[in-house]
């Protein structure tokens, strides 16, 4: 094992920022990058919009994202970080920057988990700027922060082993696409052939879920759904799954599936099936097909109209059609399940091995054991 140094950013990498305005995005072209474009340490596109091409020229003018590049946000989202890969174009968002590693002394992998890591992760944390609406990293500042790093050869070592987990993750996410993609297609296909159109109140029932204050929350393994999705767990089921989520406060009209059982609570309507021949998969994007979040009842604080929604109408596919769609999709839905609790358990498994590796505690050919176990 190498020795570690403390090095400034400023030493190890240049730091960019992007424009401090936003473009006007359209549906194609170059990538937009923004805060949303981050997750958790990778770069996640699923989210991000496209700037024209006369617009890319003028939110370029002070930096191009470039491969091996390290994405931050210096503003609201402190701490996350993503590796930018190759043959993407793309502009810097507002709030965004970039680490350019020197590459004579960093490698960009390693890069990455080092800003990722407790203790760069604390440094940020103690010396941001507490602002009158949101925190962030004085970028003025950065480049003289300190970041310990060993010699290049243990770098690559450890952005091997963390990266293995990423790279499975990856995969799993690739799978996982692919699974809803071909789910749509099928859903499309089949709705659009459908002959019947009937009131969305025939087919199910939107019930109220129920209160949970986190106070009121047990340990366990049942997930607990609000409007905006998974919003902690609990210990005991109120619908048994699988089932579909429908948010009526907050964020009006979401459509989520479980496929485990689950409890929603009181922001939230789940779905009850009037007519069983109609699976809940179709309800799945049927309800998405809806645009439910159109319904907001109170502009205060948004809420779905219940009685509107299920006055609205829907294409219901036949019988036979119905039984075929399922028995296509319902495979394809435990598929995406399982890589979905595969790629937790891989982050978590990566969250642990993190800071042991660079803190040194952990010796690289005892985590390369361990994640050969794990992938």
């Amino acid at each position: 094992m190498t020795e570690w140094r403390t090095y400034q950013v400023g030493d190890i990498a240049q730091v960019f920022d992007g424009p401090h305005a936003t473009p006007k995005k359209t549906k194609e072209g170059p990538w937009f990058l923004s805060i949303s474009s981050l997750d958790r340490g990778r770069l996640d596109l699923s989210e991000s919009a496209h700037v024209s091409e006369e617009e890319f020229v003028r939110w370029t003018r002070r930096v191009i994202p470039e491969s091996g590049d390290i994405l931050f946000s210096y503003e609201t989202r402190l701490g996350d970080a993503a590796l930018m890969p190759g043959g993407i174009r793309a502009c810097l968002g507002r709030r965004m920057g970039i680490l350019r590693p020197k590459r004579d002394v960093v490698i960009p992998e390693f890069l990455l988990f080092a800003y990722l890591a407790p203790s760069f992760q604390e440094t940020i944390r103690s010396r941001k700027i507490h602002g009158a609406t949101v925190d962030r990293i004085p970028l003025v500042d950065l480049p003289k922060w300190p970041i310990r790093i060993p010699e290049l050869a243990e770098q690559r070592d450890i952005a091997a082993v963390l990266g293995a987990l990423n790279d499975k993750i990856a995969v799993n996410d690739r799978v996982i696409t692919a699974s809803i993609d071909v789910c749509q297609a099928l859903y499309a296909s089949i709705s659009k052939a459908a002959i019947e159109t009937s009131e969305l109140g025939s087919v199910i029932d939107l019930r109220y879920g129920k209160s949970l204050p986190s106070v009121k929350r047990k340990q366990g393994s049942v997930p607990v759904y609000g409007s905006g999705g998974i919003a902690g767990s609990h210990d005991e089921i109120l619908v048994p799954g699988p089932g579909v989520i429908v948010g009526r406060k907050g964020t009006v009209g979401a459509i989520y599936w479980s496929q485990e059982s689950f409890f929603p609570i009181d922001t939230t309507f789940y779905v009850s099936l009037k007519r069983s021949e109609i699976p809940m998969e179709y309800m799945y994007f049927a309800l998405q097909d809806l645009k439910l979040e159109r319904m907001n009842s109170d502009s205060a604080v948004p809420g779905l109209n219940r009685t509107n929604a299920l006055a609205t109408r829907l294409r219901v596919p036949a019988t036979h059609e119905a039984s075929t769609f399922v028995n296509r999709v319902r495979p394809l839905f435990e598929l995406k399940h399982q890589r979905d609790q595969e790629s937790l358990t891989l982050a978590a498994l990566r969250e642990t091995l993190l800071p042991q590796l660079m803190s040194g505690k952990l010796r690289v050919r005892a985590a390369e054991r361990i994640v050969e176990d794990a992938v």
